[in-house]
C-alpha cells in the first residue's frame, strides 16, 4: 500500500525525499521514471485523485441511503488507481513515442547505425535513445555513457546528456558522460560543445572536459592513440577514482578501496582484455597494490 501511494504521489509530483528514497529502491524505476516523462508530455486533464474517491465515496453513502448497499475496500481501490495510472502511460510510451534505444550492459560494446546511416559505437554499461519517427527532421539523441559517432552529413546532429550537449553536422568525434564527467574528442571535422553558459568549439585533436563541475584546461589529444574501440582506455591527468570506475565498467567489477587518495592524478591507460593487466598498468605507477575475490577487486597501499 505504501509503494502505491508513493507512486501515486509521484505521478502528481508531490513526493518527499523519504518516499523518493523508497521509490529509488524499487528494481523497476528506471521505468517508472519514463513512465514519468512520457506521461507529462500527455495533454490530458489533470484528475485529482483524493477529491474524485471522496466524491465516488459520497455518492455511494447517497446511493445507500437510498436502499442499496455498495461496499468499496479503497486501499484496493487506490492500489488499482495507481497500476491504471501507469498503465495509461505505459500504453503511450509503446504506442505512440516510437522512441527507439540501444543498450549496453557492463563489460559490452554495440555497434549500429542511426537513420540517416550515420554510425554509432556504444561503449561499455551506456544507452542510446532517440525519436526514429522524427530523424529526418530532427537528428537528435539521448546518450547515458560513452559512444563514438561516425556522422552523415546533413542537418543538424546533437547528442544530448545530461551535463552538455554536443552539435555537429557530420564528422566523427567521441562523448563521455558518466557520474560527475563528461568529455568531448574531436577526431575529425568540427564539434561544438553547450556546457551550461559556455559554447566551444572543437576541431581535431581538441577535447572538452569537465570533472565535479570544473572545466578542464588540458584541451590537446593525440587522435593517433589508442581509444575503447581498440580495447583499451586512456587517461590524461584524470582522478583516480573515475579510472576505477571504468575498469568496473569494462569487466563488471565491484571496486573497494582502502586508504587509498581517489583524487590523485593518472595519465596512462588500461587494456581491456584482461583484468589483472589492466589492474596492474594503473597499480603500480601510484604505488599501489590489489586483490581479486570473486567480483571483488580491493585496492589499497602497499603498506596497509
Amino acid at each position: 500500500m505504501e509503494n502505491e501511494k508513493d507512486i501515486l504521489k509521484w505521478l502528481n509530483r508531490d513526493t518527499s525525499d523519504e518516499e523518493l528514497a523508497r521509490l529509488k529502491e524499487r528494481d523497476d524505476f528506471k521505468t517508472l521514471e519514463k513512465i514519468t516523462h512520457y506521461s507529462a508530455q500527455l495533454e490530458t486533464p489533470k484528475v485529482n485523485v483524493v477529491q474524485a474517491l471522496a466524491a465516488l465515496k459520497l455518492k455511494t453513502k447517497n446511493t445507500a441511503k437510498k436502499g442499496k448497499v455498495v461496499s468499496f475496500n479503497f486501499k484496493i481501490l487506490y492500489k488499482y488507481a495507481a497500476a491504471i495510472a501507469i498503465l495509461l502511460t505505459t500504453s503511450y510510451f509503446l504506442l505512440y513515442s516510437n522512441n527507439s534505444s540501444f543498450k549496453t550492459e557492463f563489460a559490452q560494446t554495440k555497434n549500429f547505425n542511426l537513420p540517416d546511416n550515420s554510425e554509432v559505437i556504444l561503449n561499455a554499461n551506456s544507452e542510446i535513445t532517440y525519436a526514429e519517427k522524427d530523424w529526418e527532421e530532427n537528428r537528435s539523441l539521448t546518450l547515458d555513457g560513452e559512444a563514438y559517432f561516425k556522422v552523415q552529413k546533413g542537418k543538424k546532429f546533437t547528442v544530448n546528456t545530461e551535463i552538455g550537449a554536443v552539435t555537429v553536422l557530420g564528422t566523427q568525434f567521441n562523448v563521455k558522460e558518466r557520474n560527475n564527467y563528461f568529455e568531448v574528442k574531436t577526431y575529425e571535422g568540427l564539434v561544438s560543445v553547450a556546457y551550461k553558459d559556455t559554447l566551444v568549439s572543437l576541431p581535431k585533436g581538441t577535447i572538452f572536459k569537465v570533472v565535479n563541475g570544473v572545466i578542464d584546461t588540458n584541451n590537446t589529444f593525440d587522435v593517433h592513440e589508442k581509444s575503447w574501440l581498440q580495447k583499451e582506455t586512456n587517461f590524461k591527468s584524470t582522478s583516480l577514482r573515475f579510472v576505477l570506475e571504468e575498469i568496473e565498467h569494462q569487466f563488471n567489477y565491484t571496486i573497494e578501496t582502502i586508504e587509498v587518495d581517489l583524487d590523485v592524478l593518472y595519465s596512462g591507460g588500461f587494456t581491456h582484455t584482461d583484468i589483472n593487466i589492466a589492474l596492474q598498468s594503473v597499480t603500480i605507477p601510484l604505488q599501489l597494490s590489489y586483490k581479486i575475490d570473486g567480483k571483488k577487486i580491493t585496492i589499497f597501499n602497499y603498506g596497509t
